[in-house]
């Protein structure tokens, strides 16, 4: 297991620089000039060809990027173009609020997700299950910052009853996170839907039911544990995706996490500092999979004696 985790932290150094190249290169082919940026319209030619030439923009596009990856070996992401301030103290100061939002969020969607799948596969065909299957089809195909605005008008404008931006109290993680949590739970709820109606199917869930058992025991103590490892796989997944996927949710509730920070530094060319937000991004979801994987061997032991 050990030898696992340590194949695939390393696993995740060719996916920080693919990750981190493609946007380092279409961010530096971008219009706009950083360090017009930084000084400001009023700036003369002479001050930004200078600045250009200090921080080394004049230099090609992959000596650059080279330069960069040197000084992340050493824990320096560099410098916002547009506050000044280092990377790193950006990304830890908003880091904690993404984390918050993508876990409540996945917490939401894993509690109503797993007991509505299981319970439409054990009613297949039934209203429920058609119910169900419907709103989880509508929920898979809603973007989530459309909902997120029709949460505001609802919610927050007409009803008044939830605010609909900033961190500052717990009221105001509410329509976030059940905008972040609405696909994810819609994915998870198929398939764990789909997970469980082959596993009642099989031979020893009709032997567990002959000697007796109850169908709430056979349901949880056989069919639930195996139909979980699919499931398992799409929950983590899905959780990789409400880190990276809450840079929409982010900027429609004003959320001051590392989405809406990446955002704002694509839209003023602040190059390092959408770097290190991708950075972070790959990380987790790498983090998460990883876990993922390790919780496998938990609930089947014949994936815990593969990795051995």
């Amino acid at each position: 297991m050990l030898k696992y985790t340590i194949k695939r932290i390393i696993s995740l150094i060719p996916v920080i620089i693919g990750a981190t190249l493609i946007v380092y290169v279409i961010l530096s082919m971008a219009d706009g000039d950083p360090a017009r940026i930084i000084l400001g319209e009023d700036a003369t030619p002479e001050r930004v060809a200078e600045l250009r030439e200090e921080m080394g923009l004049n230099d090609p596009v992959l000596v650059q990027y080279g330069r960069y990856m040197l000084n992340l070996l050493h824990g320096d992401m560099g410098v916002s173009y547009r506050t000044g301030a280092p990377v790193v103290t950006e990304i830890a100061a908003r880091l904690p609020n993404t984390i918050r939002l993508a876990l409540v969020a996945s917490v939401v969607s894993i509690v109503l997700a797993i007991p509505l799948g299981i319970i439409a596969a054990i009613k297949q065909n039934s209203i429920f299950d058609g119910i169900c299957m419907v709103v989880s089809l509508i929920g898979v195909s809603m973007p989530s910052f459309w909902l997120g605005l029709l949460l505001i008008l609802l919610f927050s404008l007409r009803l008044e009853w939830l605010p609909s931006f900033g961190a500052d109290q717990w009221k105001c993680i509410i329509l976030p996170s059940f905008a972040l949590a609405v696909a994810s739970m819609a994915s998870v709820a198929r398939t764990m839907r789909s997970s469980m109606l082959e596993v009642i199917r099989q031979d020893y869930i009709r032997t567990a039911r002959s000697k007796g058992l109850s169908e709430g025991t056979v349901i949880r103590r056989h069919a639930l544990r195996n139909a979980m490892i699919p499931t398992m796989t799409s929950i983590g997944l899905q959780t990789g995706i409400l880190l990276s996927g809450s840079v929409l949710v982010e900027t429609v509730f004003s959320w001051p996490g590392i989405g809406r920070l990446m955002i704002t530094s694509i839209q003023q060319r602040d190059i390092p500092t959408v770097v290190g937000c991708i950075i972070i991004f790959a990380i987790c979801f790498s983090i998460v999979n990883l876990i993922v994987d390790l919780l496998y061997g938990l609930v089947d032991p014949r994936m815990k004696s593969q990795y051995a």
